[in-house]
């Protein structure tokens, strides 16, 4: 910002008539305090007034320049301190020539002028020093609020990329286990291998064509969910069922986009995998309080192998409500009696 920020519109208003005011102000002094005429006070006022208003537009750059980062303070203050000096001498000669000039006063200006050069070189340094000043006030705010500014700019950066690193992850994940289904059902069963393939390509389709959501109301995840446990149907036949339970009014809340897929992914890879018996996999939501209560639930075979994984799924969830809500512990985890239970606290 190099501009002088007085010069905007609005803010030229408000100088204008700030300086009305002070030739007001200084024209009645001098009136009452000096016993001076009516007409010659009212002259002096406009004129060094005038004058002062025009040369304090100039100080922007002095202040701008004369930075506090780059020089001491004892040497910005002792810069300041010449430059006010000039600046009033320059004001009280310009102020003085042009009421001779123009105006023709008379000795008798003359002698009041002398008389009171102390006082108006008093008022010129003061004027310096405040305007100076509140430029300073002007520059500091500025450049405070556009630090705070590029500060959350580059925050709203690096959340969104590590929201799409983690989204990012979750895909391949999957498609990869598709694949290697796909390659599997190719000898065994063609029929279904093609089956699988052209609903991975709608699964992949919608998630392509959401994947720059942020988020989705609630019903455009679930359909996403059916996406994708019709490919996982394919291959596991009767082996798991799926059973939903939602409010109606759930259904428009906007929840993360991808954020129930991995859920159910989970439920198939550690539980329908390792398992001969029936799978249960059950999906729920209601309101509760400021949250919308997300539940993923599946039962499993105690007894039964565990599949090892790296854990990504549900810590990829995790990080990504923290980043999006800004809040801990949105997510809770429930494993007992051969269940296991994952709650999001979606707040709505």
């Amino acid at each position: 910002m190099y501009s002088n920020p007085i010069l905007q519109s609005k803010n030229l208003v408000l100088y204008i008539i700030f300086w009305i005011i002070v030739i007001g102000v200084y024209s009645g002094l001098l009136h009452y305090s000096q016993n001076v005429h009516p007409a010659a006070a009212l002259a002096d006022g406009i004129v060094f007034n005038l004058l002062l208003a025009g040369l304090g537009l100039a100080l922007w750059y002095p202040a701008k320049f004369l930075t506090f980062e780059s020089i001491s303070f004892l040497n910005v203050l002792l810069r300041h301190t010449a430059a006010a000096v000039l600046f009033t001498t320059l004001w009280l000669i310009a102020g003085f020539v042009f009421i001779n000039t123009i105006l023709t006063p008379g000795q008798k200006y003359d002698v009041f002028f002398y008389d009171t050069l102390i006082w108006r070189f008093l008022i010129g340094i003061l004027f310096y020093f405040l305007i100076t000043s509140f430029y300073y006030v002007i520059i500091y705010y500025s450049g405070y609020h556009e630090r705070n500014t590029k500060e959350a700019e580059l925050k709203s950066l690096i959340t969104e990329a590590e929201l799409k690193s983690l989204k990012f992850q979750i895909n391949p994940h999957f498609i990869f286990n598709s694949l290697n289904s796909m390659s599997a059902l190719t000898t065994i069963n063609p029929a279904k291998a093609r089956e699988m393939i052209l609903k991975l390509a709608d699964f992949l389709r919608y998630t392509l064509a959401n994947n720059t959501r942020q988020q989705n109301p609630l019903h455009e995840e679930l359909k996403n969910i059916k996406l994708y446990l019709d490919i996982e149907k394919i291959r596991f036949e009767d082996k798991f069922e799926y059973v939903e339970e939602v409010q109606t009014e759930c259904l428009e809340t906007l929840v993360p986009n991808m954020i129930l897929q991995p859920l159910v992914e989970n439920a198939i890879k550690h539980a329908v995998y390792e398992t001969l018996n029936k799978v249960t996999i059950k999906l729920s939501c209601i309101p509760e309080d400021q949250f919308l209560r997300i539940m993923i639930s599946n039962n499993y075979d105690k007894d039964g192998k565990k599949k090892s994984g790296a854990g990504v799924g549900l810590q990829n969830i995790k990080n990504r409500l923290k980043l999006i809500y800004n809040m801990e512990n949105l997510m809770s985890i429930e494993n007992g009696e051969g269940v296991f239970t994952v709650s999001l606290f979606i707040p709505r």
